[in-house]
């Protein structure tokens, strides 16, 4: 019979999407909305402002303009969610972001909204292993 000690590797980072890290209320929103600046992409829309908090935080916006169906809706929030998921590890720059998602993501799926989200994370300059100049304007 083996004994098993405690693990030598390092403790990891939890990968949730706590509460912590989400934008919630109204004028966090309107805050990011209009003291931020945007890039935008073919699935999503990106607004960043600098946050004074530890950490990134994110909200998503799918309109019902946009997406007429309820599960359209919820789908599209759960694809960005996903993808700000996996890849926060990468935010070099604290700021709170608000993701705008456009129609196109329904067709999109996981992998490509994940990519076009480091893509236009690291035209904002806030990735931390290889920032681009920030153009603005549609990548």
């Amino acid at each position: 019979m083996s004994v098993i000690g405690p693990s030598s590797a390092a403790p990891r980072e939890s990968a949730s999407f706590r509460r912590t890290v989400r934008l919630l209320l109204n004028r966090d929103f309107q805050r990011v909305f209009e003291a931020g600046r945007s890039i935008a992409g073919k699935n999503m829309v990106i607004w960043v402002a600098t946050a004074g908090g530890d950490g990134s935080r994110m909200g998503v916006v799918a309109s019902k303009r946009t997406f007429r169906r309820a599960v359209d809706r919820n789908r599209a929030k759960r694809l960005i969610r996903e993808a700000f998921r996996k890849e926060r590890h990468r935010l070099s720059v604290n700021g709170d972001l608000v993701i705008v998602a456009r129609r196109r993501i329904l067709e999109a799926g996981g992998a490509a909204t994940q990519s076009e989200f480091v893509k236009l994370v690291r035209a904002l300059g806030m990735a931390g292993d290889k920032p681009a100049a920030y153009g603005g304007g549609q990548i």
